[in-house]
């Protein structure tokens, strides 16, 4: 994964202040920071920690050695950069391979997935499809120190508070004791273990299954990391054997205002507007449910329950949910999906988000945010410029969408 994706869902949910459209720039990618000025933040910082209830030798021991880690730093500043259309993502999360290691994985931890399930009510296929798309099943867990990572991006300062604070929490964990600042390794981010917890999260939900005393997600037993995301799922109200979502097929002269999660209705009551499962069928009552487009009209779409909105804690992003959701239905002998996708489409690069976010709002159609997010407030923006120009209101922010937001200015 990326910097994965609980330093995302954390970072997303502090939320960002509307900056003024002329404000809007491309990321910062210059490194300004040096070795000499970590140390002499490291020595500020010091007390604080001391003060928040870090040991003096915990403290010492744990920044012994570290060094400022520039690479750190510009994968900070590139991060919001890339992106790829959900074809392209599901692509390569959903691959057969992919697929195949989680079969594998999940026939490897049977017993403990099985007690994990039956204890936290959260789906064994759920914890390994996350388990695949943090660490492909705990191949890749990062070897980044931790501690090192967090006090680089502390130092940075261009979210000091948000990685200060997690710096202090991973220092709380090597104080319990649960692990050591050698095996504290993780992303370049500081997400930790198979599935990629920040400190913090892993605070608030880390468990420790196996008794032995220590809640240990970075070894290579995973199971007090399975245990602590069915943990975490739980704590925001995963229901048991609820899909995340259903494939559907919209009716023709379907009302594209109505793919909207805002939008809520039962299976019966989005068949009686045409609405089926891709066998003609209604879909199974499990409970309210909205119409997600993630393709626009021209790609899939989906039926999503209240499970989606769980997985979102984890990852805010449309695309991961989707893969989790999918690869765990695959995992357990689910069909891929059928309908075909925009495939003539790019993903919008960093600047063209930017781009669409400040002219729609420049146009009256207010994104809320310009902060290159395609999410629910530009979604809506979209569909209101849409409208008002006469086209689908599908909501997809497509390159030609784009264009035609600019020649409207």
């Amino acid at each position: 994964m990326n910097a994965r994706v609980l330093v995302l869902a954390a970072l997303f949910a502090l939320g960002q202040g509307v900056a003024p459209v002329a404000a809007q720039t491309a990321p910062d990618h210059s490194v300004a920071g040096n070795d000499a000025g970590l140390q002499h933040w490291l020595v500020d910082f010091r007390p604080r920690a001391l003060g928040a209830g870090i040991r003096p030798d915990v403290f010492d021991a744990a920044i012994k050695g570290i060094t400022y880690d520039e690479n750190v730093i510009r994968r900070d500043r590139n991060q919001s950069e890339f992106t790829k259309t959900i074809w392209e993502y599901l692509e390569t999360a959903t691959s057969d391979l992919r697929i195949a290691n989680g079969k594998a994985a999940l026939e490897r931890q049977s017993a403990a997935l099985a007690e994990i399930e039956a204890q936290y009510g959260v789906d064994k296929e759920v914890v390994v499809a996350i388990w695949g798309l943090e660490s492909a099943y705990g191949t890749f867990r990062g070897r980044d120190g931790v501690i090192g990572s967090l006090a680089s991006l502390a130092y940075d300062g261009r979210r000091q508070a948000f990685f200060e604070a997690e710096l202090l929490e991973a220092l709380r964990i090597l104080q319990a004791g649960d692990t050591s600042s050698a095996k504290m390794t993780g992303s370049w981010a500081g997400a930790m273990g198979h599935t990629q917890f920040m400190p913090s999260l892993f605070q608030r939900h880390a468990v420790d299954f196996t008794k032995d005393g220590k809640r240990d997600i970075w070894g290579d037993d995973p199971r007090d990391a399975l245990a602590s995301t069915a943990a975490y799922l739980k704590h925001f109200g995963w229901a048991y054997q609820q899909p995340w979502g259903v494939e559907v097929t919209l009716p023709d002269g379907f009302d594209y205002l109505l793919a909207d999660r805002e939008i809520l209705k039962t299976p019966a009551e989005w068949a009686a507007i045409g609405i089926t499962d891709m066998s003609g069928g209604t879909v199974a009552n499990h409970g309210p449910a909205s119409i997600l487009l993630p393709g626009g009209a021209e790609g899939a779409a989906f039926m999503i329950f209240s499970n989606f909105a769980v997985i979102e804690r984890y990852n805010t992003a449309d695309a991961y949910v989707i893969g989790v959701g999918h690869l765990g239905d695959r995992i357990v002998g689910g069909l891929p999906i059928k309908h075909s996708w925009p495939l003539q489409d790019r993903a919008l690069t960093y600047d063209e988000r930017i781009d669409l976010q400040t002219q729609l709002t420049a146009l009256g159609f207010d994104t809320v945010k310009i902060d290159a997010k395609i999410g629910p407030l530009t979604i809506n923006a979209v569909r209101n410029f849409q409208t008002a120009q006469g086209l689908l209101p599908d909501g997809y922010a497509s390159l030609r969408l784009l264009e035609r937001v600019r020649a409207a200015r």
